[in-house]
Order: C-alpha cells, then sequence, then structure tokens
C-alpha cells in the first residue's frame, strides 16, 4: 500500500507557472512508477507525465516542453513543475503510483485527492 497527499495547486494567468508535489507514505516508495493525471469538468481523466523507479520520464504530447516531472527520493516526494500554462491545462490534477505506469486510469491502483489547478486567460 502507498498513500499519496498532492499540494501546490492554485489559480495563475496564462503564461504562467505552479509547482505540484505528491509525497508518498506508507510502502516502498522507491519501487513504484508514478505520475501525474488531469480530469477537466466533462472530460476524461487523461495522463500528464511520469517517472519510473530508475528515473526515465514520460509526458503526454500535450505538456511536452512546458512540464518537467521529477523526484526526490530522500523525500518520498514527486513534483511536476508545470510552466508556460494555458487555459486548457485548467483541472483537477491527480498524483497516481502504481508497480507500472499506464497511460489509462484503469490501470492505476493508487491515487491521490487532487489539486486543483486553474488557468485564467
Amino acid at each position: 500500500q502507498i498513500q499519496l497527499t498532492e499540494s501546490g495547486g492554485g489559480s495563475v494567468q496564462t503564461g504562467g507557472s505552479l509547482r505540484l508535489s505528491c509525497a508518498a507514505s506508507g510502502s516502498t516508495y522507491r519501487t513504484y512508477s508514478m505520475g501525474w493525471f488531469r480530469q477537466a469538468p466533462g472530460s476524461k481523466r487523461e495522463g500528464v507525465a511520469a517517472i519510473d523507479s530508475d528515473g526515465t520520464t514520460n509526458y503526454a504530447d500535450s505538456v511536452k516542453g512546458r512540464f518537467t516531472i521529477s523526484k526526490d527520493n530522500a523525500k518520498n516526494t514527486v513534483y511536476l513543475q508545470m510552466d508556460s500554462l494555458k487555459p486548457e491545462d485548467t483541472a483537477m490534477y491527480y498524483c497516481a503510483a502504481d508497480f507500472a505506469w499506464g497511460w489509462s486510469p484503469d490501470l492505476i491502483n493508487y491515487w491521490g485527492q487532487g489539486t486543483q489547478v486553474t488557468v485564467s486567460s
């Protein structure tokens, strides 16, 4: 079992930046792949970025070059640095974890409670 707690959401204007944090506890954090999904009202939950236990990163095409995922193993924390934010990035962002990353939310077993990101034009 692993517990995930997000923080760092908020409201910014177009072009602004935010950094989300996800603190993991309760299990062997370093063996999990971790990442972020987001869900806008009326839309499906979609994968945004992921980082494997060996540090390999992957991104959705919509955020490549703007978002950066990283982790601090000493703090059991994963970060999502979001730059050049656009109104279409507005969504609830969820931290996620599993032994093997899946870009479909149906493949993920562990979720945080979510943190809201709002980007105004």
